[in-house]
């Protein structure tokens, strides 16, 4: 077994791995060649690299779906088909050396980590997978062609690495749902799992981009998660008002409404719950979100410059109209502080009210 300049085994190695040195492979015959674990499942992160705890979180989470006996894969791969101009795709931070530390530290069996020529050997590939009218919304009209280019390389490393489960942080929410959507209509045999936005304490969510922010510009970008979670607590406000008024409606026993809902004051907020009604709950939402990030936008220094704030069905990215009632949503946002872009989302569920 010979060992790297990063302190991580070759790929062709067959022996017990210590925890501290996951397999660096660098071509896709060593990752060819990464034996696979006999009974257990393989997992697979894909990342572009400057790991952050949001990817480490990920690749927690594939270790423990994979179990002990599992193999857990991370890819760090900067895709130059995602990036619209060259400055952005030179700007990107590549840190190998503290990427495998990161996968190690998390848990992570093998790294692969090949150059462009090896992911795309004859240069841009002709064929491409195209990402459709869901491409098309959000972040694909502000980035035209970054899905194709996504989902062209999601394709060639699932079909690589060849996991039985894939995870991808749902900070992306857009490109998850298109990945799903891609191994669902493409027939993929692997499972698709999202994992949860990890944020700063501050409520900032983490991206790789953050460390380009100043310290008065993540000021400004904080903007977003509290618009997003003045948005969630406006709707859940909005629907606790309208059970209060369903059980305390005309005809009905109003005190025993109150107290199955826990109210111990018999007349509190009477006019309010009475007033409260289901529709409306959409707009309530983007306006609440709407407002503060109004406010960051009108900063004099540092402003957000907003791209768009969408609230959208999960399923294909359309907008949520108005009048709905019930059912799964993301309230996604998109904005620039500085010369650095950062998108976030939260997912939101409108009640059932009758």
């Amino acid at each position: 077994m010979t060992t790297t300049e990063n302190g991580a085994q070759d790929a062709g190695t067959t022996g017990p791995r210590s925890a501290q040195a996951p397999a660096l492979l660098r071509t896709a015959a060593e990752l060819d060649a990464l034996p696979r674990p006999a009974g257990a499942e393989r997992a697979v992160v894909m990342t572009m690299g400057a790991l952050h705890e949001g990817h480490a979180t990920l690749i927690r989470t594939a270790r423990q779906a994979a179990g002990p006996d599992g193999q857990v894969v991370v890819t760090v791969f900067v895709n130059p088909l995602q990036f619209g101009e060259a400055a952005d795709l030179d700007r990107y931070p590549r840190t190998l050396d503290a990427d495998l530390a990161t996968a190690a530290e998390a848990g992570a069996d093998a790294v692969f980590a090949p150059g462009a020529d090896e992911v795309y050997p004859g240069g841009e590939p002709q064929v491409r997978i195209t990402a459709g009218p869901m491409g098309e919304r959000l972040e694909g009209a502000y980035r035209p062609g970054h899905f194709d280019g996504m989902l062209t390389v999601v394709a060639k490393l699932l079909h690589l690495t060849r996991p039985d489960e894939a995870f991808y942080g749902q900070k992306d929410a857009q490109q998850l749902a298109l990945i799903r959507r891609m191994v669902r209509d493409l027939n993929f045999g692997v499972r698709i799992t999202g994992v949860p936005t990890v944020r700063d304490p501050d409520g900032l969510a983490l991206s790789s981009r953050n460390r380009f922010l100043s310290r008065q510009e993540r000021h400004t970008a904080l903007a977003l998660p509290r618009a997003l979670f003045a948005a969630r607590d406006r709707l859940a406000a909005q629907q606790a008002l309208h059970e209060r008024a369903l059980a305390t409606a005309p005809g009905g026993d109003r005190a025993a409404g109150l107290n199955k809902l826990g109210e111990a004051r018999a007349a509190a907020d009477a006019q309010a719950v009475a007033l409260a009604r289901p529709n409306g709950a959409p707009a309530a939402v983007r306006a609440t979100a709407r407002a503060i990030l109004d406010e960051a936008a009108a900063r004099d220094r540092h402003p957000l410059v907003l791209d768009y704030l969408a609230l959208v069905d999960p399923a294909d990215f359309t907008e949520i109209p108005d009048d709905r009632e019930s059912g799964e949503a993301i309230l996604a946002v998109a904005a620039r502080v500085g010369e650095t872009r950062l998108i976030d989302n939260i997912p939101l569920t409108f009640g059932a009210l009758t």
